[in-house]
């Protein structure tokens, strides 16, 4: 089969489609569901999601939460300065950043908050344009209790923000419901959850749906488009991820429903688990995924899938089309099709948007 062109994967999306808020309320966004087996779509709210799934079914979520982890600062000149933290480098006060200007910055610049709570240096420089950057406090707790009390949420590029007048509402509402707060490992949210309700998962739980967790800590990675002509020459990037032991066994035991992925993230975390392992493990599971999803791919793991509408020209549209039509590339041109339809039903797009059941 000859290489798929990454102009495959592009489209164009009205700027006014671009989810710049949440909806009013979670499940209250729309729900697109396609059918494979009868190659039909219908269009829903999130709050139906109950009438497609039933007993049996086991919901695989991403618990990871996200560090609000953008936090401002200055020079000793008085120079306003942004450090985003990325993740630690050493268990210790070294931390992976992105750190602008990054050209007034090198090896040796300092930079510190207005109020004293936190000063960092810049002890090296990666070829990626990220810094590893020394973090201090004056009663030495860990930066991220401090990013708790002075960051703000690191929204993706696409969402625009004049001021800080919705900081209270990103902070809310870019974080699932489910989120363990003590794994604050993500710099991005595994969006598809964000949809759901502490009453929408009840209602799902008393019909007889499980939910297994997974922790993948999402990164920036995840917003790099495809620039390469080819997908397949496209280098993707590496997530930690987790996986509990009942997960395990949730995954690869006995079952009567279907298994369905909350989002792309838990995707990465289920297949790139059994493209290693055929069984339970008798011990919680740590690891690098670094699988690359495109058409034609089979999945091992996954019987259905939730997910938002995706960025042009993206790793997580090529998942999306393999999953329409596994083990052939029949998936993009039918990506194709969706996506102009949820385009001319206006539906929202990207983290802050709306969401797709495929069945």
């Amino acid at each position: 089969m000859p290489p798929l062109a990454t102009d495959l994967f592009d489209y164009e999306l009205p700027p006014h489609l671009v989810a710049q808020t949440p909806a009013a309320r979670r499940d209250a966004s729309r729900l697109l569901v396609v059918d494979r087996a009868a190659r039909t779509i219908s269009h829903h709210t999130f709050a139906d999601l109950p009438q497609f799934l039933r007993a049996g079914d086991i919901l695989f979520r991403n618990t990871a939460a996200v560090l609000p982890a953008r936090l401002l600062a200055q020079r000793p000149t008085g120079g306003k300065v942004e450090c985003f933290l990325l993740r630690p480098v050493d268990g210790g006060d070294l931390w992976r950043c992105l750190v602008k200007p990054g050209k007034k910055l090198p090896v040796g610049a300092t930079f510190a908050h207005a109020s004293g709570a936190f000063a960092g240096e810049i002890v090296a420089r990666e070829p990626d344009g990220s810094a590893v950057v020394r973090l201090s406090t004056p009663d030495h707790a860990p930066i991220t209790a401090v990013a708790n009390r002075l960051g703000s949420v690191p929204l993706p590029p696409y969402i625009n923000r004049a001021d800080d007048s919705l900081r209270a509402l990103d902070a809310e509402r870019y974080q699932t419901v489910y989120a363990d707060k003590q794994r604050q490992v993500a710099v991005a949210a595994p969006t598809a959850g964000l949809h759901f309700t502490p009453e929408l998962l009840a209602q799902l739980a008393g019909i007889g749906v499980q939910t297994a967790d997974v922790t993948l800590h999402v990164g920036l990675g995840t917003f790099k488009p495809i620039t390469a002509g080819h997908i397949e020459a496209h280098e993707i990037h590496r997530e930690l991820y987790e996986m509990s032991v009942p997960t395990q066994e949730r995954l690869l035991g006995p079952r009567t429903g279907r298994r369905i992925a909350v989002g792309t993230t838990t995707v990465r975390c289920v297949e790139d688990f059994l493209s290693h392992h055929d069984h339970a493990l008798p011990r919680s599971h740590a690891a690098e995924a670094g699988i690359y999803i495109f058409p034609p791919r089979t999945f091992r793991g996954v019987d259905a899938l939730i997910t938002n509408f995706h960025q042009p020209r993206s790793t997580l549209l090529c998942l999306v089309a393999a999953f329409l039509a596994p083990g052939t590339i029949d998936g993009v041109a039918w990506l194709k099709e969706i996506y102009a339809e949820a385009i001319r039903r206006e539906y929202r797009f990207f983290s802050y948007g709306d969401a797709m059941l495929i069945l």
